[in-house]
């Protein structure tokens, strides 16, 4: 039984917009059952993402920040799989995406961008329970990007160079890449 606060306890249409959801929803607002491991694994190799983003940052000695984040995004009527799945894991944040401009159907996204959450929590129950698809290949190199980082291999010329050549592998293993070796040449 979901019992995430809500404003009014009537029976919600699932497509319209989640007031709880006005600020993201962390582990601490959630009492739901966890899910068993295999099952997140399975979940995360079909409609898990790991990105490696490099944004601009007046902070930095660089002037360019490494932003990995690790995120799961599916139709709100489907909130309570991304609220179990948060409390198994351990940690990161439900967000409300509001896609009405496109007329699609309210998403909701399961995000962590720690990068301490992801070593401390993603990690370890990553290892323990691998990935078996193709996305096995992306966490390692995710993996590895977020190490170097704790390491402080980003902030070296030679570290921030490999750290940009592993997140183009990222790329080219996503499902946005331009080329498909699996499909017949014409």
């Amino acid at each position: 039984m979901r019992e995430v606060s809500r404003a009014h306890s009537t029976q919600r249409n699932p497509f319209q917009r989640n007031p709880s959801l006005k600020k993201p929803l962390g582990k601490e607002r959630i009492r739901q059952k966890k899910l068993h491991p295999q099952y997140i694994a399975g979940f995360i190799d079909a409609e898990g993402s790991f990105s490696v983003s490099l944004g601009r940052n007046k902070t930095t000695r660089r002037g360019i920040e490494v932003r990995p984040e690790f995120e799961i995004e599916l139709r709100a009527d489907d909130q309570e799989i991304l609220e179990r799945l948060l409390v198994t894991i351990g940690c990161g944040r439900i967000y409300d995406c509001s896609y009405k401009r496109y007329g699609w159907y309210p998403h909701v996204k399961y995000k962590i961008t720690s990068n301490k959450d992801i070593r401390e929590y993603l990690f370890p129950f990553l290892d323990k329970t691998p990935l078996q698809a193709k996305k096995a290949k992306t966490y390692k190199l995710f993996r590895e990007i977020i190490m170097m980082m704790h390491r402080k291999e980003h902030l070296t010329d030679k570290g921030f160079k490999r750290i940009e050549r592993l997140r183009d592998r990222i790329r080219q293993l996503g499902k946005k890449a331009k080329t498909f070796s699996f499909l017949p040449k014409k």
